[in-house]
């Protein structure tokens, strides 16, 4: 039985502590927040223990759930992996590459896993079109949300298009050749809006779009290869898939699995822990969706 914990009892967290206390061969038995009242209403829910400081948790945890402020991931993070701690850490990684590269050194000198909480690897629709996807030449991604107030202390590129640049960075496996970008601040001091333009060592090129200032919610992932034409609509979880026909062109529908995200990652993760496995998205594969996001925001800022 793993004993797991969670740090943080914001939206995400408390979908953490929900899930855990659902999951086989696990047992939610910590929960931490500053705000030792919030840790105590969540731990009754899930009859577990409350701390308002982390560090008074780690006897109880063999693996945790790290969902605090992105300023504060390197230290909480480090913290429980010099005290041997499995943990899955909410992307991005951490603020910075040089934050990133220490954490992954420690927990590799210890044997021990680091998972990234980059969430929509684990959505049933980019799982089923990267089964489809070989050697993509084009890949464009349109990640919009009106403005809901949410993770305005970060630019747009750490809060929503670091997702699609994790994503686009699994499909291509190649080293980045170029990046060129654009954006604007409208209705924060951060980045609201931006633009990526990636291209590859191999040909392929890449551009994101996200912008938390748009009308509408929209969720689109487009993959050109040279043999067909891939869409997946995350809002419908459906993938379409045109290919080339002797009559023209002809497109099929696939429908993706009703599965939650959140669940079957925190699956991945204490499979992980039990069998001592890499995990999905590792802290490397962090570390480089960071990078990749970083590098957007400054050539954003430096126009």
């Amino acid at each position: 039985m793993i004993k797991a914990g969670v740090i943080g009892t914001g939206s995400i967290g408390r979908h953490h502590a929900r899930i855990y206390s659902e999951i086989n061969g696990v047992r939610l038995t910590a929960i931490a927040d500053p705000d030792r009242e919030k840790a105590i209403e969540l731990s009754k829910l899930y009859n577990c223990k409350a701390y308002s400081d982390y560090t008074e948790m780690m006897d109880d945890v063999d693996a945790v759930s790290i969902a605090v402020p992105t300023t504060l991931h390197h230290k909480v993070a480090m913290d429980f992996i010099r005290r041997e701690k499995d943990i899955l850490i909410e992307k991005p990684i951490a603020s910075t590459v040089e934050e990133a590269d220490s954490l992954i050194s420690e927990a590799q000198k210890r044997g021990l896993i680091l998972q990234v909480g980059h969430l929509e690897r684990f959505n049933s629709g980019v799982t089923l079109i990267s089964g489809m996807a070989e050697n993509p030449r084009f890949i464009e991604s349109q990640r919009l949300s009106p403005f809901l107030g949410r993770g305005i202390d970060v630019d747009v590129t750490l809060d929503l298009m670091i997702h699609d640049i994790d994503i686009i960075l699994s499909l291509v496996r190649s080293e980045i050749a170029d990046i060129r970008a654009t954006g604007a601040s409208v209705l924060t001091d951060n980045i609201d809006i931006a633009h990526a333009w990636i291209e590859f060592e191999n040909g392929c090129i890449a551009e994101a779009v996200s912008s938390r200032i748009a009308d509408s919610k929209i969720r689109l992932l487009k993959v050109f290869q040279h043999n067909a034409f891939l869409n997946l609509d995350y809002m419908k979880q459906e993938v379409s898939r045109t290919v080339k026909t002797a009559e023209g062109a002809g497109t099929d529908i696939f429908k993706a699995e009703d599965k939650e995200p959140l669940k079957e990652q925190l699956i991945s993760f204490i499979d992980c822990v039990t069998k001592r496995k890499e995990p999905v998205v590792s802290g490397i594969a962090g570390r480089e969706a960071l990078k990749v996001a970083l590098k957007v925001s400054e050539l954003v800022y430096s126009r």
